[in-house]
């Protein structure tokens, strides 16, 4: 069996194409990046339609490839779709052939449904925008729909909620093949959180504050400064003058997540960005990052991230240079398997 270039991505473009999902894709994978070498994703716009086609905002696209081009892709992206239109048989063909032979099946928040008419997300988990939950779980009952989250990740068959959901999804990916620091570096560039986690709430209630209440942002940048403290939802609460149910209220409304959750969060992230760039012993990552013990933050890595901070260094610290430093040394990433 042939080796899987999971960096070799194609996007389906179709009639009726809404042009942010397909910006999203393009900007995170098309976008040339001269410091990543020749390592970073080769990136193509394909259809099984003969353009131009339609999108929104009255824009017409040409692309250049057919479906021809899902047969050499090892990451295919459905940036969307026409909910209440089947899709062609032609393309539902191409997709399972895809999949076969080991690629990895992306959608941004109506795309779902194309991968849904294949089959193969029947017994799996999976999202879309709310909107539509209603929808694909009624036309596909064999599908986990999960309403309340951003992305789902089963490993070679990711989905994401609404349309900026992909922007999460699509750095969760870059975050699988190239590590925490890229994937932090590319969310720089696109002036976006550099994670939000999959099982996030698709949309947090926001109050209203006032010009001289700026909401937990100063709190929650203090707290990642502080990872090597062993914190407390109480210790939390105490620095934001509130009591800690109050506290646990305004965090979920502010984050979508609850404080030990976030915190948990922010911890393991911190610990792959220091095995990706150091060759510090587990023990030290563990108790800078403030789990205290290499074993505990081994059982995280196990549940979170379903492998282990040793293996974890291994694809993304190479010959003592993180991955994407050189143009030389592939990424060997496409072997983990990360789930929310």
């Amino acid at each position: 069996m042939s080796t899987i270039d999971r960096r070799h991505v194609a996007a389906l473009a179709y009639d009726g194409l809404g042009t942010f999902e397909l910006g999203i894709v393009s900007e995170v994978f098309g976008l040339q990046r001269p410091e990543m070498g020749k390592g970073w994703y080769r990136f193509r716009v394909c259809s099984h339609e003969r353009g131009p086609l339609r999108a929104t905002g009255g824009v017409f696209l040409q692309t250049r490839g057919g479906l021809a081009e899902l047969a050499r892709a090892g990451t295919i992206i459905i940036p969307g779709w026409r909910v209440h239109d089947t899709p062609p048989a032609t393309l539902i063909a191409a997709l399972r052939r895809a999949h076969a032979r080991g690629a990895r099946l992306v959608s941004i928040c109506s795309g779902v449904f194309v991968l849904a008419a294949t089959g193969l997300l029947d017994g799996r988990r999976a999202t879309t925008h709310w909107r539509y939950v209603e929808t694909l779980r009624s036309r596909y009952p064999k599908i986990r729909v999960e309403p309340d989250v951003l992305y789902i990740d089963e490993g070679v068959i990711l989905t994401s909620a609404g349309s900026a959901a992909g922007i999460d999804l699509c750095l969760h990916l870059v975050r699988r093949d190239f590590g925490a620091e890229i994937a932090n570096q590319v969310a720089r560039r696109l002036v976006v959180p550099p994670v939000r986690e999959g099982g996030q709430a698709q949309f947090a209630v926001r109050p209203i504050v006032s010009e001289g209440s700026p909401g937990l942002a100063g709190l929650l940048e203090w707290a990642q400064a502080h990872l090597d403290r062993t914190l407390t939802v109480g210790d939390l609460a105490d620095r934001a003058n509130m009591s800690a149910r109050t506290f646990a209220r305004r965090f979920k409304q502010e984050t979508g997540t609850t404080p030990h959750r976030w915190l948990l969060h922010q911890r393991i992230l911190s610990a792959q960005q220091l095995l990706e760039k150091s060759d510090r012993p587990i023990d030290w990552i563990a108790e800078s990052v403030g789990l205290q013990t290499a074993a505990t933050l081994r059982e995280h890595f196990r549940r979170m991230l379903k492998t282990t901070p040793t293996a974890y260094r291994r694809a993304f610290f190479v010959a003592g240079q993180p991955v994407g430093t050189t143009s030389s040394s592939p990424s060997r990433s496409s072997r983990l398997r990360v789930r929310p």
